[in-house]
């Protein structure tokens, strides 16, 4: 099983998953997801990889469900959303069941807390470098922002790429108006959470990293209040 945990807050997890987890003989993830769940993960086996250690970690849990052992391998938001649910497949090739149990992504996270800014067409895009050439990211960027999408940005910023977002800003600059408006979600649904709602010319002025989920509007993206709203089109 592929468990998805969500923005990490217990109230989140689907019931699906906390009984996946249950029922899992050994769990398996980075350090920090299995730091999540303490409280149930008592009288189980526990397969702890590092931060890129997503291909060994894939290779134990599959060897382990090959020797007959119930295993959960537990990702955070969606599993199937950057996420370990490809790559358990891959390794699997068919050699044991694959069971995918979705949870809630960073997207739909950031969205509930700013309001409605999803309520139309979007690309969600991760600004990490590391597994996507950063020549394909921008392409990719460019594209949403000619098709006028809401855009949600993963992995924003880090210690080691902290210009990634300051070259998304360009590139959308060229073709939305600096007055779009922009949700800045800090630890989404994991608290303490924080938010913003500002514009694409002003966001660089606030805190991002890689704690960070942003949200950038579309044409049609306004603020209501306190909310940030993509209407959907109808006729009110």
């Amino acid at each position: 099983m592929v468990v998805g945990l969500g923005p990490g807050n217990r109230e989140n997890f689907t019931p699906e998953v906390l009984a996946a987890i249950k029922s899992a003989q050994v769990v398996v993830g980075y350090h920090t997801y299995l730091d999540l769940i303490p409280d149930l993960l008592q009288d189980k086996e526990k397969v702890a990889t590092p931060m890129r250690g997503e291909v060994e970690r894939a290779r134990q849990a599959v060897e382990l469900a090959a020797a007959g052992k119930t295993v959960a391998v537990v990702s955070s938001g969606d599993p199937g959303i950057y996420g370990m649910a490809g790559i358990i497949i891959e390794v699997a090739q068919g050699r044991v069941p694959v069971r995918v149990i979705p949870g809630i992504t960073a997207a739909s996270a950031a969205a509930a807390s700013l309001g409605a800014p999803l309520m139309n067409d979007f690309a969600v895009i991760s600004l990490s470098d590391l597994l996507t050439p950063w020549e394909t990211m921008l392409k990719r960027i460019e594209a949403a922002a000619v098709g006028d999408f809401v855009m949600v940005l993963y992995n924003p910023r880090s210690y080691g790429r902290p210009d990634h977002i300051k070259t998304a800003r360009e590139i959308m600059l060229r073709y939305k108006s600096p007055e779009t408006p922009v949700g800045i979600v800090r630890q989404a649904r994991r608290g303490p959470e924080e938010k913003i709602i500002t514009t694409l010319g002003d966001m660089l002025s606030h805190e991002i990293d890689m704690l960070t989920t942003v949200i950038v509007g579309n044409a049609q993206t306004r603020v209501e209040g306190d909310f940030m709203v993509t209407p959907r089109g109808y006729r009110l």
